[in-house]
């Protein structure tokens, strides 16, 4: 139930039990109170001392002194109280008091006036004293920043594409009589759609601080309430505030929560979202050709909105706002790094190479991470190692350090990572290494984390290189101790996915052609997979599957049978050092100590000068992505 609405009916429940207990107080029974039954019983018993008689109030006191109180139907007759005057009683008649003409009126009226009072005063000030009080539960939540936000596009990182697109809109926002002179419409609505933390909101402020207008903003959840009408209601308000604000924005986060396609659950769909959607329908489609807003939106789901509100004249133009390239994220990790002391071995390029697949929010979350981390070392500066640190947490998770490893579990661990580690290496399409690692993380008992690159094509040869790194980990094992471990679990599931979708939808596979079997709805929040093929067809995939990952697995075999010196290399750098970079990899795979060797400190003069010579070694191995 919604809050407001909750809270004034307890306030006007209590109010009426308030008036209940004072109605009640006026024939509430005193202390020593009988009832008349009791009162006529005592009388028979000659226990009744004195009566005083108030027309049907009586009282008095009985035979062992104490007083009572007892009201009857209507006053003593003359023969009663004749017969208690026999009976030896000391009868008082006293006058009845005068009752107010006014009381049985004045009390309802005050009684009314506090359950209204109390209502009123606390609807109005539940929403802050607006002048609708009782019914502003109707009213939009919508925030309203009068003053243009600070934001501007130089604030934004990352979507260039994206702000060349929407600064079509400041130009409107800022001189739409030019625009209204040709005869153009500007784009009524416009719609980001992107994964979640790449910067939606952001640059929605950011168009509002470019072209110094007001911005409203308001969630989709805001609108939609168990009350049906309620939340039409607050649409008819937030475009009529906009309309005293104009020009402005209108910006609708997670549009999805009352967008939804229409006519979902037959039979049993949400009346009030879709009179809310309706009202918004015509609200978009309703503004003047001069109006100057423009309705802004952001989902990461829009493939579940409802096609009328994404036809031309709705939102005109969906703007895609997805994760930032390496270049982008460099821009970023600069615009985030502003009041943060960073030391002078950071290197923000490289950390962008090393980040693919992060957005916005992850960016900002890696440089919070490594500031924690220096502050926690009581350091005065952001260091390298803080920002490797910082994004190793990000991804896996903060190192397990308390863990109790078995000297056992601790080898086969190292062995595993150092299989993948190796056939990433020595397979031409395979990512290189960029940290190897046994330090437990997360749920991983160690990782190796390979420098990938941004990619927008995976060849064949690529993938195949792909599922072997990812079945060398079990290769390993099986080498070296002849038994296998449960570590392979989500290696398995790389490699089987890998594989499958080779076959049923990237058309990789020889006997099965370029046809689509399985089509992959991908959204900003996941994927899901639509089966297009018969029960035949899957036993085929099934046993293709199997094959393909069993001659990825023999192409491992071969390698590391090859490599099996090397292999015990890693694995006793790995358990020395526990964690190996892309450098140090290099040098144990080609048999140099992990660390250079310093160079010669200087002599003194009076020191004979003694040739060493240091070879000078070229680091190998290329440094990427995480």
């Amino acid at each position: 139930m919604n809050r407001l609405p909750f809270n004034l009916w307890i306030v006007l429940i209590a109010a009426i039990l308030i008036a209940w207990a004072f109605s009640l107080a006026g024939t509430q029974n005193q202390p020593g109170s009988i009832g008349y039954a009791t009162f006529v019983q005592e009388v028979e018993r000659n226990r009744v001392q004195e009566i005083t008689i108030e027309g049907t109030r009586l009282t008095g006191r009985l035979s062992d002194g104490e007083r009572f109180t007892t009201y009857a139907t209507q006053p003593p007759s003359d023969t009663t109280v004749r017969d208690w005057i026999k009976r030896g009683i000391n009868v008082v008649v006293a006058a009845p008091p005068r009752d107010n003409p006014f009381a049985g009126i004045l009390i309802p009226i005050l009684v009314l006036v506090l359950i209204f009072g109390l209502f009123w005063y606390f609807s109005r000030n539940f929403r802050g004293g607006g002048n609708d009080g009782a019914f502003s539960f109707t009213k939009s939540r919508a925030k309203v920043l009068t003053e243009a936000p600070k934001t501007n596009f130089r604030d934004v990182a990352g979507c260039d594409e994206a702000k060349e697109e929407l600064k079509e809109l400041v130009e409107f926002l800022k001189n739409p009589g030019r625009f209204h002179e040709m005869g153009a419409r500007i784009p009524k609505g416009v719609l980001l759609v992107g994964p979640p933390g790449s910067g939606k909101t952001h640059i929605a402020r950011a168009v509002a601080g470019e072209a110094k207008v007001p911005f409203i903003t308001a969630s989709g959840s805001d609108f939609v309430e168990m009350f049906v009408g309620v939340g039409a209601a607050r649409v008819r308000d937030l475009f009529e505030t906009a309309k005293r604000h104009a020009p402005c924005i209108i910006f609708i986060d997670e549009i999805d929560a009352v967008g939804r396609r229409r006519g979902g659950g037959v039979g049993g769909g949400n009346d009030e979202r879709e009179q809310t959607l309706n009202q918004l329908l015509v609200e978009m489609d309703g503004f003047e050709k001069e109006t100057s807003i423009i309705v802004m939106a952001a989902t990461n789901r829009p493939d579940v909105l409802d096609p009328a509100l994404l036809r031309p004249g709705r939102f005109d133009r969906q703007v895609p706002i997805d994760a930032p390239d390496v270049k982008g994220r460099e821009q970023i990790l600069k615009i985030h790094s502003k009041g943060k002391p960073l030391g002078e071995d950071v290197d923000l390029a490289l950390l962008a190479k090393r980040t693919p697949g992060f957005v916005g929010a992850d960016l900002e979350n890696l440089l919070n991470e490594a500031a924690l981390l220096a502050a926690r070392d009581g350091r005065k500066k952001i260091a390298m190692k803080d920002l490797e640190e910082a994004a190793d947490r990000v991804l896996m998770g903060p190192a397990r350090k308390s863990l109790v490893i078995t000297p056992k579990d601790r080898e086969v661990t190292a062995y595993h990572e150092a299989g993948h580690a190796l056939a990433a290496h020595f397979l031409e399409n395979a990512d290189p290494v960029h940290k190897l690692t046994i330090v437990p993380r997360g749920r991983a008992m160690g990782f190796m984390m390979p420098s990938r690159q941004d990619t927008l094509h995976w060849s064949k040869k690529r993938l195949t290189d792909q599922i072997a790194v990812a079945l060398a980990g079990r290769v390993a094992e099986e080498l070296v101790f002849d038994d296998v471990t449960t570590g392979a679990e989500n290696d398995f599931r790389q490699a089987t996915d890998l594989a499958r979708r080779m076959i049923t939808e990237w058309g990789m596979h020889k006997d099965f052609g370029p046809v689509a079997y399985q089509v992959r709805e991908d959204t900003y929040l996941g994927g899901y997979d639509v089966r297009q093929y018969s029960e035949e067809t899957a036993r085929r995939i099934d046993e293709a599957v199997k094959a393909l990952l069993e001659e990825q697995r023999e192409r491992v075999v071969k390698l590391l049978t090859e490599k099996r010196d090397v292999l015990e290399r890693v694995t006793q750098a790995l358990l020395e050092y526990e964690t190996l970079n892309a450098e140090q990899f290099v040098r144990v795979v080609e048999g140099l100590p992990v660390e250079e060797p310093p160079s010669e400190p200087p002599k003194d003069k009076e020191e004979k000068e003694v040739p060493r010579i240091v070879p000078k070694i070229k680091p190998g191995g290329a440094l990427g992505g995480a």
